[in-house]
């Protein structure tokens, strides 16, 4: 029965004091403005106003619609305010989840550019032990989802933005370093150090020790790359990384990249999202940030 229209003639009344200064104000006639607050009447049955000559008072029901009006009007535009930056891309959150441990710094490039840009958009970021990536698409608790290894699905969409290369990383004080690639059997008497994931999962082992028929010697696993790079410079360890990870601690630390077989392991950083985001203005311009890195690389 109450609608908006009806606060804001009673609250524009109080402002101008008048109902020709109110009609004017919300760009009515005086006539569709009585006409409005007559019909209100009609259905409350009971009256809002008294006009006294040019004067109009108002009644108890009047008063107190007027002090509801004083309330709820600004927190309705407020709300229309909200949603009006939310239609423009000037607020809210993106929601990010990672398949991909390394990827974790790549990413911290592109949300840097991207905050910088977008002074509404927040940026959350899950990892990928805490969820499932592919449901937390479907179920919307994620808006993007980064990987290496997409699975192609109904509905959801794939774009590539960073290609990189895998790459054995060793200490220079271990042989291996002295070879300008390694092959499978080369890793059997070593210890592997890896992020926390299953086997596998691990494109060490899926692309190159399993299709070799080989094991290391020992696999551990740590769950931060600076450690991990740590251990490997002190000669305890080889792990697998991307070379352009890989490449940017080889000033600070003695360590070396070996490319994995004679080809070598090419893989493509993803990011996935629900095939009905892909207009979506915050989703793409990440997207777009994200290809543009590839260029800085």
């Amino acid at each position: 029965m109450i609608e908006r229209t009806h606060l804001k003639i009673l609250r524009e009344i109080n402002r101008q004091g008048s109902l020709t200064a109110a009609a004017d104000k919300l760009f009515l006639t005086q006539s569709a403005l009585s006409h409005t607050i007559k019909k209100l009447e009609d259905l409350s049955g009971c009256a809002l106003w008294e006009k006294k000559g040019r004067n109009i008072h108002l009644t108890q029901a009047g008063a107190f619609l007027l002090k509801e009006a004083e309330r709820i009007l600004p927190q309705l535009e407020r709300i229309d305010s909200k949603l009006k930056e939310f239609a423009n891309n000037e607020i809210g959150t993106l929601h990010i989840g990672m398949e991909c441990h390394p990827c974790y710094q790549w990413l911290t490039k592109v949300s840097a550019s991207y905050l910088e840009q977008f002074q509404g958009i927040d940026l959350d970021v899950k990892q990928r032990f805490q969820f499932g990536g592919m449901a937390a698409l479907f179920n919307h608790d994620i808006d993007l989802l980064v990987t290496p290894d997409p699975i192609q699905m109904k509905a959801i969409h794939f774009e590539p933005v960073f290609p990189y290369e895998l790459v054995l990383v060793v200490s220079q004080h271990n042989p291996l370093s002295k070879k300008g690639l390694v092959y499978p059997q080369d890793l059997s008497e070593e210890v592997l150090i890896t992020y926390p994931v299953e086997p596998s999962r691990l494109d060490i082992y899926q692309q190159f020790l399993t299709p070799g028929n080989c094991r290391p010697r020992k696999h551990k696993t740590l769950e931060t790359t600076e450690i991990i790079l740590q251990m490997v410079a002190a000669n305890r360890g080889v792990t697998a990384l991307p070379l352009w990870l890989a490449d940017e601690y080889t000033e600070t630390l003695p360590i070396k990249s070996i490319r994995l077989g004679e080809k070598g392991i090419h893989k493509q950083i993803h990011l996935g999202m629900r095939s009905s985001d892909r207009n979506n203005k915050p989703v793409q311009a990440f997207v777009d940030l994200a290809k543009e890195s590839t260029l800085h690389a």
